[in-house]
């Protein structure tokens, strides 16, 4: 997990599962507004299906 704080206040988090072997099986982004309430995700592999709101 890599947190990376944005200059409004927001929080990009993004996460990386990998299997035994080191092999990446998804990885994903969070967003969280000020509050730290999540508002958005965006699944980036293995398909990239876009910024999916919460």
């Amino acid at each position: 997990m890599l947190d990376v704080p944005g200059r409004l206040g927001w929080l990009a988090r993004y996460f990386k599962e990998v299997d035994a072997a080191e092999q990446t099986l998804r990885f994903w982004q969070e967003i969280y507004d000020e509050k730290g309430q999540l508002v958005e995700v965006h699944e980036k592999y293995p398909v990239d299906k876009g910024h999916r709101q919460v």
